[in-house]
């Protein structure tokens, strides 16, 4: 246990997987067990059982006998995500905007800014989390378990995505526009509108798949 109560497995794996969708720690960077448990102080098994976990969650690839890498992404994982996540994402806004109260609306209004406020400063990590965390409390606007536990599988891939955006106030606006309709309860804009949304995330991601392959290159 840490100082707060927190489990240092957790909290080996909390910091491994922000070094990852923030991009502290690059796709096909390794994952050396001794290392990182020197780097945060702990022993071998925390870490073991972080990386194990990410793995489950789509973020690191173990390799038999040796390290595990940080996963490099291409660009059909980003056509299949895209693709499940956008039925699940439309849905999840279109339930939050029937579902919602004024303490649910007030909670994403703040994340949002939080988001618009970071972009402004430029602080891309502080805006990107802030992006994540307007999706997250969608989630549980929509009120639905089911959707719920389907996007559990892949959210820390999302939080992935959101990282590969380089235009944060383009980012936050688009969130304003969502938020707006939201507000008013429009689900039929929220259809064509989060479609959008999700496309410009994952054209962002392509981009810089894409600058990475030329840098290679």
């Amino acid at each position: 246990m840490g100082r707060s109560g927190e489990l240092e497995s957790v909290r080996v794996t909390r910091i491994l997987r922000d070094d990852i969708v923030l991009g502290r720690r690059v796709p096909g960077s390794r994952l050396v067990e001794r290392d990182i448990a020197a780097e945060l102080n702990v022993s071998r098994l925390p870490v073991r059982e972080a990386i194990r976990t990410l793995v489950a969650e789509g973020v690191v690839v173990a390799r038999p006998r040796t390290w595990a890498v940080v996963r490099e992404f291409t660009d059909r994982d980003i056509q299949d995500f895209a693709e499940v996540r956008e039925a699940i994402e439309t849905l999840i806004f279109v339930f939050a905007a029937e579902r919602h109260d004024a303490d649910g609306i007030a909670r994403i209004r703040a994340a949002y800014e939080r988001e618009l406020a970071a972009a402004n400063a430029d602080d891309s990590e502080a805006a990107r989390i802030a992006a994540a965390e307007f999706h997250e409390i969608a989630v549980e606007l929509a009120a639905n378990e089911m959707l719920g536990e389907l996007i559990a599988v892949f959210l820390t891939r999302l939080r992935w995505l959101f990282g590969q955006h380089d235009d944060l106030l383009a980012m936050a606006d688009e969130h304003r526009i969502i938020l707006e309709a939201m507000t008013a309860r429009d689900t039929v804009a929220l259809r064509r509108i989060v479609p959008a949304h999700l496309a410009s995330g994952q054209a962002a991601a392509q981009r810089r798949l894409a600058k990475a392959a030329d840098l290679v290159v």
